[in-house]
């Protein structure tokens, strides 16, 4: 599993609106083999900070079947308007931490 962080800082104003269409253009998210599930948070003290957490089986289930699909397209119509500079974006291998040794 690989865990996709996107760190997104929206326009002021609009938080509500970047929410939305989140949620709406999630479905184009979902839609492509390999997803396993999505979360979107909001920042406490920079409320116009948003961090969307996505699971992946693979790395190449979001680079190449997600982002080289027409899906892809329709996500970043939805959500680009909403972006106050480019979203960061990295990806992740989880560390069982709680049985280190595997046991």
């Amino acid at each position: 599993m690989v865990l996709e962080i996107a760190d997104f800082a929206v326009l002021p104003g609009s938080e509500e609106e970047f929410a939305a269409a989140v949620r709406e253009g999630v479905r184009y998210v979902s839609d492509t083999p390999g997803f396993r599930n999505a979360r979107l948070t909001r920042g406490v003290e920079s409320p116009s900070r948003f961090v969307l957490l996505i699971e992946w089986d693979s790395l190449e289930a979001h680079t190449v079947g997600f982002r080289e699909s027409e899906n892809y397209t329709r996500w970043r119509a939805l959500i680009t308007p909403f972006f106050d500079g480019a979203p960061r974006v990295e990806h992740f291998n989880e560390i069982n931490i709680t049985n280190p040794a595997g046991a």
